[in-house]
């Protein structure tokens, strides 16, 4: 898609939708006035006729019958001017874009909304692209029928020449984000005859070629070979698609030899929970247990191509949770890596398993400055907190303060849990050191805690994303299927590293 901003004034511009931003009052917005003049007051009649109110996310269409050269005007509402933000314009953007589209608009026009004191037009322009590219991503690989309306162009109207240029100077930058978050969503939408732990593998080599990246792909053999007993043992109930285990390295720019930041991402490819089967009603989900390993990808390929300065290690255990005559079993005693002995409780807890490796692996061979672990580790973190924020842990307040902040200003926000000790009793075992699954009070903060046993004094955070990888219904400015979650937040966090 072509994205671009020019000088304009909205009442001369010829495209297939004029897209214009009013809040939730009677007042018109000045910035609307001229369009509403050369219209005969179209724009004034939709407010006072009470079809338009201006609530978060709503939209009504006019048509100017050759007044002004726009085809169609569509009035998005951006709610109550006291609480708009950069949330708001990306949930504005994305459904009024949506709609732009589902009108059979090719081409599209968007106003920069006038909103509270603060905010620049910049990030004003970024969230309504952000918003825009979100909510129109259509996975449609198996579709025989493929949609045939697709907006192809996006243009934001400046007010002036310095606007102009500040906005084309983010517009490339914004673009790779959000084509890396829906290579994610790509990944997690795919289904698990497909994405196998082979496939992410050949994902991984095809990115380390693009992007020039290092990378070293493990097989069964030396995954055992190198003690990893959290992720052989979860790998062994599928004798078809076996495991991989992916170190995929950004150099990063400037000084060499620096300690990198390591993010590690859960890669079940399929959970079907083992001998500890779910069950059937939902189980075609599972296909999405590998979102934190698709984010951790989609970092890497926004981090390289947008040239960020840290050096940037991605940590990738992946496989295939199956129940078979060969599969682990409640019970087993298990060595992972390095650190604690794990009982294994429940086969449907193996998310923390094999993080348990990559996570030792990682501190162990590359001492990394931090590590962040992204994911879709339990459903009680969906209990807990919805699907409007990602659980986050960790045992460094800077380390987390920061994760919050560009959780704040990406949209991806997180919400703390405590990691006190006392959480630790809830996991102790009478035959290992500890075991794989507590009961069923704090399942966000024990599956936590466990983790925290294999990063040692390295700076950690975790991200439980079960709630906010997917999107069952449709929220905000997704759709239904993968949201792509963690990168929009991990690139900000990194940007400012």
């Amino acid at each position: 898609m072509k994205i671009s901003c020019q000088i304009g004034k909205p009442e001369k511009i010829k495209t297939d939708a004029l897209v214009l931003f009013a809040p939730q009052e009677q007042k018109l917005p000045r910035d609307l006035i001229p369009v509403d003049r050369a219209t005969r007051g179209q724009i004034s009649k939709l407010l006072k006729s009470g079809d338009f109110s201006g609530k978060e996310g709503e939209s009504a269409v006019s048509y100017p019958d050759g007044r002004i050269p726009a085809q169609r005007i569509l009035l998005a509402g951006l709610g109550k001017i006291s609480e708009v933000n950069l949330e708001t314009c990306r949930y504005s953007a994305g459904k009024a874009l949506c709609r732009a589209r589902d009108l059979g608009a090719r081409e599209c026009h968007l106003l920069l909304p006038e909103i509270p004191a603060g905010v620049g037009s910049g990030p004003i322009a970024q969230a309504l692209i952000e918003g825009g590219l979100l909510a129109l991503y259509q996975y449609e690989e198996y579709k025989t029928e493929k949609s045939k309306k697709q907006i192809q162009k996006i243009t934001l109207l400046a007010r002036s020449e310095t606007e102009r240029r500040l906005i084309n100077s983010t517009i490339t930058k914004i673009q790779i984000i959000i084509e890396s978050v829906n290579f994610a969503r790509d990944l997690v939408n795919g289904p698990g005859n497909k994405v196998t732990p082979e496939f992410l593998a050949g994902e991984a080599r095809r990115l380390a070629r693009e992007e020039r990246l290092k990378l070293k792909i493990f097989g069964p053999a030396e995954i055992k070979k190198m003690g990893m007993g959290g992720l052989s043992a979860v790998s062994v109930g599928s004798t078809r698609n076996l495991p991989r285990f992916l170190v995929i390295e950004y150099p990063g720019k400037g000084r060499t030899g620096r300690k990198p930041v390591a993010l590690v991402g859960k890669g079940i490819t399929f959970d079907s929970g083992g001998i500890s089967i779910k069950p059937a009603n939902g189980m075609e989900e599972m296909k999405t247990d590998m979102a934190g390993a698709a984010a951790v990808l989609g970092t890497l390929r926004a981090a390289a191509r947008l040239k960020l300065s840290p050096r940037i290690v991605g940590f990738i255990p992946a496989t295939e949770n199956m129940p078979s005559g060969s599969a682990y079993r409640p019970g087993d005693v298990l060595r992972p890596y390095s650190g604690p002995t794990v009982e294994v409780i429940s086969t449907d807890a193996e998310g923390r398993l094999i993080l348990a490796d990559a996570l030792a692996y990682a501190c162990k061979k590359y001492r990394p400055e931090a590590i962040i672990d992204l994911a879709t580790l339990t459903g009680a973190c969906i209990i807990a907190l919805g699907r409007e924020a990602s659980g986050l842990l960790g045992n460094d307040p800077k380390l987390i303060k920061k994760i919050i902040q560009a959780g704040e200003e990406s949209g991806e926000r997180v919400w703390q849990l405590p990691l006190w000790k006392e959480y630790g009793e809830a996991i102790k075992s009478n035959v290992a050191d500890i075991k794989n699954s507590g009961n069923r009070e704090a399942g966000t903060i024990t599956g936590g805690m466990f983790l925290k046993h294999y990063v040692g004094d390295t700076p950690w955070a975790h991200l439980d994303i079960a709630g906010t990888a997917h999107e069952e219904k449709g929220r905000r400015y997704f759709g239904k299927g993968a949201t792509g979650v963690g990168i929009r937040l991990l690139i900000k966090l990194l940007q400012d590293w």
